[in-house]
């Protein structure tokens, strides 16, 4: 049976897209793992919800933002008015790639991010709608149903994404609970990472950290952040929240001197989101966040759920690629075939001497910034000891 059906536009002015849907193969997406952090949480006093309700609300903001960011480069790129900004996109893109200048891993991404993008008013005003969406109350029901109900994602891309989601929502309230000492924190982290490794239909992203060239070096790389730097800038703000958050969290469980540093992380968040246009005395991020860097505690205290974590930003970023590619042919098989590269456990793998120099390469500042400590410019092209020395300092910092 084929249900047709419409969906409301996320953004105000955008055009009514049609959507179709296979009933038959409607799926429940990350069941077992809602199931264990169910039972996870009906035998612990705290978590996300109980210790940090604001957080939880921005969680499930993010998801319904990220489908709405997704779902805006798609109804721009279909739009007539955006055809003379595809044209100056591909132009740029297939220069940077002639040039082999391209790529996020510290070619200029900064100037990039300066740049006003190529769609202009259209990039605007669907910032200002995704500003609308972070800052709404969204229910954990429409949390989970935002990535099935993107008219941009496959149902494929849809599946693996709210999987990863449902994991990252167990990983985050394992350890927001107060009561529990870190070994029990780990033993709970432990057993979701096996849970999720398990998923059937396969819906999980390696456990091995994937290559830099995958993220950097593929054909789409750098569609996202040249062509609309404003959404991007949100998406990888949104993501450091998320990492920046957990490592406060951490870290004041591991070392008391740095307890209730959760405001501070939030407080820098919102100075990255800006105005209702974006705009703001504290850049976004310029890089993809990754955990090595925003939240080292993590990658300390469990390292193979910091592996799959930034292995979905990873995806996250990628697919916006695909999606914002101007003109791109058979745009649903690409996408398919980019989530089966970030699921496959033998193809553009690391090693994680190899992942850890990819992930702190791009510069901590780039990426947002430290979640706890300062950093008040990149520290990048300096000596690698004296990287070494300011991210110590950057973590033992008490503001």
């Amino acid at each position: 049976m084929i249900l047709v059906c419409k969906i409301r536009p996320l953004f105000p002015g955008f055009r009514v897209m049609k959507t179709t849907i296979k009933t038959n193969t409607k799926f429940t997406l990350g069941v077992s793992l809602s199931i264990l952090m169910a039972g996870y949480a009906q035998s612990q006093s705290g978590g996300l919800s109980a210790d940090y309700p604001e957080l939880e609300h921005l969680y499930n903001a993010f998801d319904v933002t990220q489908a709405g960011i997704y779902d805006a480069i798609a109804e721009i790129g279909a739009d007539p008015a955006s055809e003379g900004g595809r044209m100056e996109l591909k132009m740029h893109l297939d220069m940077m790639a002639d040039m082999d200048h391209g790529g996020h891993g510290g070619h200029g991404g900064g100037m990039m991010m300066d740049m006003d993008g190529h769609f202009g008013q259209l990039e605007t005003e669907a910032r200002i709608a995704l500003g609308e969406l972070v800052r709404g109350n969204h229910s954990k029901a429409q949390a989970e149903e935002a990535f099935g109900s993107s008219s941009a994602l496959t149902q494929n891309a849809a599946r693996v994404l709210a999987e990863g989601r449902s994991f990252e929502r167990v990983v985050w309230d394992i350890f927001s609970d107060n009561s529990t000492s870190i070994y029990q924190k780990q033993m709970a982290i432990n057993e979701a990472v096996q849970e999720y490794q398990n998923s059937e239909p396969r819906a999980a992203v390696s456990l091995s950290p994937k290559t830099a060239d995958l993220y950097l070096g593929h054909i789409y790389a750098d569609a996202f952040r040249m062509g609309y730097p404003k959404l991007s800038g949100l998406l990888y703000s949104n993501q450091w929240l998320q990492l920046a958050s957990l490592e406060a969290i951490i870290i004041g469980q591991v070392d008391p001197q740095f307890g209730g540093r959760v405001p501070l992380t939030m407080e820098r968040y919102w100075n990255k989101v800006g105005s209702d246009t974006g705009m703001t005395m504290f850049p976004a991020p310029t890089e993809m966040p990754s955990a090595p860097a925003i939240s080292p505690q993590l990658y300390s205290q469990a390292p193979q759920a910091a592996i799959i974590i930034d292995n979905l930003n990873m995806l996250e970023s990628a697919l916006a690629d695909v999606i914002a590619y101007p003109n791109l042919q058979d745009r649903e098989s690409v996408i398919d075939q980019v989530v089966a590269q970030y699921t496959s456990d033998d193809m553009y793998l690391a090693e994680t001497m190899e992942y850890l120099l990819n992930a702190l390469r791009g510069g901590i500042f780039n990426q947002g910034g430290p979640a706890i400590g300062d950093l008040s410019r990149s520290e990048r092209n300096r000596s690698r000891d004296a990287m070494g020395m300011n991210h110590t300092m950057i973590m033992s910092s008490p503001n």
